[in-house]
């Protein structure tokens, strides 16, 4: 894929603060000492998950609603936590939202949305089909369909992550982002190429949902057409959106693919030693560390915890 220019804004994502709601702003970010020491190197975590949706989605939601002009009604597609930030956003504004979720979504998310005050119609069996069903169902109405990591403000908010772990009073050699569409990898990673250039940014995905990494190392897009098999349903991505590759473009170092066995023990350390209850695709990052030790061993490492909607099986399971 050729370079092109970044449609991301630095200039937007520095005011992006402005309009997001505060609650989802200047989230806890620390030495965890405890989890270094068990890992034999720095790890420094941001938590994104004590927010009214659990989840960093909120940021890119709050901007994009506030930035919409005359929209009364939207249409967007989610395997939970993006249809979750969006109902909030649009509750507040008192916007309709439909969201289109998939047979298989975690009921738990799928409950959330609807508490927040969106439609939630079920359809297809994974979250590609649910986003055919979003795009099916736009086309028909009319009504303006969202689509996180394509639109803009989705990718920009998640940005603001980048600026408050940009103050860290130390400099990080590695910042390990977890992978799904793409927008808070190429929010976070716009901001760290421009402020701090040194810091190595590295994408994490779950070996059994690979699609992203796999067309950012072929150079094109790998679609996977099997059933994706991975308990870190919220980035099992199998069809790459194209605009969230080209984004990726000179802001992505390194790739990683985690082993399940590694995601749901790193939920489990994570929580052992924080006392945070983070779902699996929050832990993809220290998985990554567990798995390529010798890489990280002594490093300055971030990780984000994105996100902390677990199902009532994981917390009976794990905890």
């Amino acid at each position: 894929m050729k370079t092109l220019e970044s449609r991301i804004s630095q200039e937007r994502i520095n005011n992006a603060s402005t309009v997001i709601d505060p609650v989802f702003l200047n989230s806890p970010q620390y030495l965890c000492e405890s989890l270094s020491e068990v890992l034999e190197t720095n790890i420094y975590l941001k938590v994104e998950i004590q927010n009214p949706v659990g989840s960093f989605k909120g940021r890119g939601a709050e901007l994009l609603v506030a930035n919409l002009k005359d929209e009364t009604e939207l249409i967007c597609a989610s395997a939970g936590n993006f249809g979750q930030a969006m109902a909030y956003s649009c509750q507040k504004k008192g916007i309709d939202l439909t969201v289109f979720a998939s047979f298989n979504a975690s009921t738990a998310k799928v409950n959330l949305m609807r508490k927040l005050g969106a439609n939630v119609i079920l359809f297809g069996d994974d979250f590609e089909g649910a986003k055919e069903g979003s795009r099916y169902f736009a086309k028909r109405s009319g009504v303006r369909v969202i689509e996180d990591s394509l639109d803009i403000d989705t990718v920009e908010g998640a940005g603001t992550i980048g600026v408050e772990l940009a103050a860290l009073p130390e400099k990080l050699d590695y910042l390990l982002i977890a992978l799904g569409n793409g927008s808070l990898f190429n929010g976070v990673a716009s901001v760290f190429k421009s402020i701090s250039p040194q810091t190595k940014m590295v994408a994490i995905q779950a070996e059994e949902a690979s699609a992203m990494i796999d067309s950012w190392k072929k150079g094109e897009i790998v679609i996977h057409h099997r059933k994706l098999n991975t308990v870190a349903d919220g980035i099992a991505v199998r069809v790459p959106i194209p605009q969230a590759l080209q984004d990726m473009n000179g802001l992505i170092d390194e790739g990683f693919l985690v082993k399940e066995k590694s995601i749901i023990e790193a939920v489990k350390l994570i929580y052992k030693h924080t006392g945070l209850k983070v779902e699996p695709s929050s832990a993809v990052g220290i998985a990554a560390v567990m798995e390529y030790k010798n890489k990280f061993k002594n490093k300055n490492v971030g990780v984000i915890l994105c996100g902390g909607n677990l199902t009532e099986e994981q917390e009976k399971e794990w905890f």
